[in-house]
């Protein structure tokens, strides 16, 4: 029976759910935002490791706006430290170099999504007729003799 998940594809995932808890409750800077850890790619030999991760506002951010560029600049800062605290977590010889980016996957599945509503509309997939759904619950109910 083949492994399912490779090693490298397991620790990518513990250090995902590791990094979201240290960022969250360890990372005290004021500039950085909401953070979500989307994704954690590690390299086959466990030199790096890149963490996708994307802020959660209400306005629509790319890799160049001030708050996202604050943001990495931040978490690339912290990396060190992150790197010590996720090593002490994960009992891992190794530890990757932690390499922060921003991904831009949200925004673009929005746009996309707004683009399908523009070109369908607001009315649904699939058409229904309530009115021959109706009529047969309405006989059911209407005649006693139906529900013995």
């Amino acid at each position: 029976m083949p492994r399912e998940f490779s090693r490298i594809d397991r620790i990518g995932d513990q250090m995902q759910r590791e990094l979201a808890l240290l960022i969250q409750r360890e990372v005290k800077d004021p500039r950085l935002g909401m953070v979500t850890v989307n994704a954690v790619k590690v390299s086959r030999d466990l030199g790096y490791a890149d963490i996708y991760v994307s802020l959660l506002t209400t306005e629509e951010l790319t890799a160049e706006s001030p708050e996202v560029v604050d943001s990495i600049s931040v978490l690339n800062r912290a990396a060190g430290f992150l790197r010590g605290q996720v090593g002490r977590a994960m009992k891992l010889r190794v530890i990757p170099q932690l390499r922060f980016h921003f991904d831009a996957l949200q925004g673009y599945s929005r746009r996309m999504d707004n683009l399908i509503r523009e070109a369908v509309g607001d009315k649904s997939a699939v058409e229904r007729n309530d009115a021959s759904q109706g009529g047969n619950e309405g006989d059911n109910e209407s005649n006693p003799e139906s529900n013995a």
